[in-house]
């Protein structure tokens, strides 16, 4: 490859023109011209050397270019013997070749506008040089042996740093035009260099002691001879010059065609080899592209086909895997939401704890139910309470039964199903004869035998406690997050993804170790409620008469905070509002700040985080309800009750056991999770202190460590579906 592509490769259409001018000056019959300019080439080719040698060139264009030098390496200044006219203008030449003077027959130079420093000596060997244009360099100097140029006519020197001239340029007695900077000159001065060309040649004749004679003296013998050296000056003058002229003309004339035949026929003879090397070399080129083509045809065809059938494939798995990573960083979202909400709202009712006592006031209420007084005594509904002890009891010991059953059918499948079988059936028939039993008898019964009317006691108090039942909720919460954590645990390892595993690790952990304080919370405030009925049981030592009952039936007579609110002033559908939303923990806080259903309306989500509402899902729904009922107070307005209304019942509802989350409800709805032990069972147990829910509960017995962390199992808690 030629340097020239290396150093700057030119564009596509300044090679299309390099080939076609190329191609232009070999064809048959083409002129003596070849030219390259145009075409951003750093050097000279190589075959553009021997295109001028081969075909006798005499004319080289190669203006507007890139060159820096005008001779590459392994190429010849004899190979421009021929050429007549060299034009180099507009190029980036430094220097011209020391061998220049080998171009003999050069009648035309043309170097403009470029980065000369200087010319060779060996341009005075030039002798049929005319036309010399150095305009626009870099020059501060022009050398002797320019008076050797015989036949020289026309020398621009203009647009360079030239201050002084030779003398010898007095010798070249054929210069018609001289262009220079006058304003620069110091020799000849600047009056002289005004003057003109044949003022300036005076001059330089006068300075060196010769006679001037004008160029057109000396120009018909230079225009016949047409490149054959001139002698040198006479002082007998140019006609006696002439005819000594004349022999040598003819001498040489004779040796020239002599020389031109020869040179002919050695031309013929390398034509016919070249042409025979380039047959030769087509026929092989074709060949071998032939088989290149076929062969990378083959290969395209077949790498296209498998990029086709790859790129298929992989956006296939790409939209399969964005999919996925899609439902798993969705699922990641809601499931941390969620936590950080419980996690939040763990730490404020933490915070919120001295409140909920302050209002409960348990050492004041103690005090009211240790004391009996006469009046309540006389108003004892006896038949009322029994008949709701008789249910309390009821159902409390279904429950306790059912889920006993259930858990020695499990325990117990084959080696005591006979005897949990019998005790079962017992107990059922048991209850089924409690259920046929006469009403009137069993109220008889539960208003005789005081321990009957204790437990009853117990049971409501456990239930109608405030406390007691945010922590079973939280606790519900807790054990719904554990499973679908574990869940999407298991459906990361399947996908043999990695992603955010360390983030859901740290949340199982913070669940677990809230359910654990939970757990020890509840336990607490059943301790705490057991010590309450010791107290009471001491009290009740006197042996005063019905004394259970009358606890009981002030334990159900006693006001709930929501009614106590809405004595305060809160109203009604408010307080009923917060009751059905599972909210009623911001009772407190309502009434704290005076919200009424009309002040609500015109609140945002924001203004209620302000107030204390902290779940996102709870502030729309308050604010939407809030908003259809003034709608259809609007509507119908005598369904607004005032301002302030109160309805006291006497035995208020109780509100049912399960307490719904704050959050929307449709977010906690979990799909069932199969057992990793044996894969068909639901997964109920929760392992502590890792928080995994994987097994059923017949599986976990034989377990020491979790099937899925290998934790060690501090705790099994079962966790019941509700259906």
């Amino acid at each position: 490859m030629p340097l020239f592509f290396r150093k700057r490769k030119p564009s596509e259409e300044a090679r299309k023109r390099l080939e076609y001018q190329m191609c232009l000056a070999k064809e048959a019959g083409a002129d003596d011209i070849l030219d390259i300019s145009k075409c951003e080439l750093s050097e000279i080719p190589f075959g553009a050397f021997a295109t001028c040698k081969v075909l006798q060139k005499k004319v080289l264009i190669v203006h507007t270019n890139h060159l820096t030098s005008l001779l590459p390496k392994s190429c010849s200044l004899l190979s421009l013997a021929t050429i007549k006219v060299l034009d180099l203008h507009d190029n980036q030449l430094t220097a011209l070749p020391d061998d220049l003077g080998q171009l003999t027959a050069l009648q035309v130079l043309n170097v403009e506008r470029n980065q000369l420093m200087q010319l060779p000596r060996s341009i005075g060997n030039l002798t049929q040089l005319q036309t010399l244009n150095v305009k626009d360099n870099k020059l501060k100097e022009l050398p002797d042996t320019l008076g050797e140029l015989r036949s020289l006519r026309t020398l621009n020197i203009s647009g360079n740093e030239i201050q002084r001239l030779p003398q010898m340029l007095a010798h070249v007695r054929t210069l018609e035009m001289l262009s220079l900077d006058a304003s620069a000159m110091v020799y000849p001065p600047r009056e002289v260099c005004d003057a003109g060309t044949a003022a300036i040649l005076q001059f330089l004749c006068k300075e060196s002691g010769l006679e001037y004679y004008p160029p057109s003296q000396y120009l018909l013998p230079v225009l016949e001879q047409d490149g054959i050296e001139n002698s040198r000056d006479s002082p007998d003058g140019p006609t006696d010059r002439f005819s000594r002229e004349d022999l040598e003309w003819q001498n040489r004339f004779s040796d020239y065609e002599k020389r031109k035949e020869q040179k002919m026929l050695e031309k013929l003879e390398f034509e016919r080899r070249l042409e025979l090397g380039q047959r030769e070399h087509a026929q092989l080129l074709q060949q071998s592209s032939s088989q290149k083509d076929e062969i990378l045809q083959t290969v395209k065809e077949e790498q296209s086909r498998l990029e086709q059938g790859l790129s298929e494939r992989q956006r296939q798995l790409d939209a399969e895997r964005q999919r996925l990573q899609e439902q798993l960083k969705q699922t990641e979202q809601n499931i941390s939401s969620r936590i950080q909400k419980l996690l939040r709202d763990n730490q404020r009712q933490k915070k919120s704890s001295e409140i909920l006592k302050s209002l409960e006031n348990e050492r004041i209420r103690m005090e009211q139910l240790m004391s009996i007084t006469q009046e309540e005594t006389e108003n004892l509904r006896r038949r009322e309470v029994a008949s709701a002890m008789q249910q309390m009891l009821t159902e409390s010991c279904k429950n306790r039964l059912i889920q006993m059953a259930y858990e020695s059918q499990r325990q117990n499948l084959v080696q005591q199903a006979c005897s949990s079988m019998a005790e079962m059936d017992e107990r059922f028939q048991q209850i089924l004869s409690w259920q046929q039993m006469d009403q009137n008898k069993a109220i008889s019964q539960i208003l005789q035998e005081s321990t009957m009317q204790k437990a009853a006691f117990e049971a409501l108090q456990v239930k109608k406690d405030l406390m007691h039942r945010q922590i079973r909720s939280q606790i519900k919460l807790i054990e719904t997050e554990l499973l679908q954590l574990t869940q999407l645990e298991l459906k990361r390892k399947s996908l043999d993804t990695e992603t955010l595993q360390e983030m859901i690790s740290e949340q199982r952990w913070a669940l677990s170790s809230l359910l654990q304080q939970l757990l020890k919370e509840k336990q607490q405030r059943e301790e705490e409620l057991r010590e309450i009925l010791t107290e009471l049981e001491a009290k009740s030592e006197t042996r005063q008469e019905n004394y259970w009952l009358i606890q009981y039936q002030r334990l159900l007579n006693q006001k709930p905070l929501s009614l106590k609110l809405q004595e305060e002033g809160m109203e009604r559908q408010l307080v009923a509002l917060l009751e059905e939303l599972s909210a009623e923990h911001y009772l407190p806080i309502f009434a704290h700040h005076r919200l009424s259903l009309d002040l609500l309306s015109q609140m945002s989500p924001r203004d209620l985080a302000k107030v204390g509402v902290s779940e996102a899902g709870l502030q729309h729904e308050i604010l939407r309800r809030v908003q259809e009922l003034l709608d259809a107070a609007r509507i119908q307005p005598e369904l607004k009750p005032p301002m302030g209304e109160v309805v006291t019942p006497t035995a208020p509802q109780e509100p049912p056991e399960s307490v719904r989350p704050s959050a929307p409800p449709a977010e906690l709805e979990v799909q069932a999770s199969e057992c990793v032990v044996c894969l068909e069972q639901e997964a109920q147990m929760i392992f502590l202190n890792c928080g995994h829910v994987c097994c059923c509960q017949q599986c976990c017995q034989p377990l020491r460590t979790c099937p899925l962390c290998r934790q060690d199992i501090a705790q099994r808690l079962r966790i019941y579906h509700s259906s």
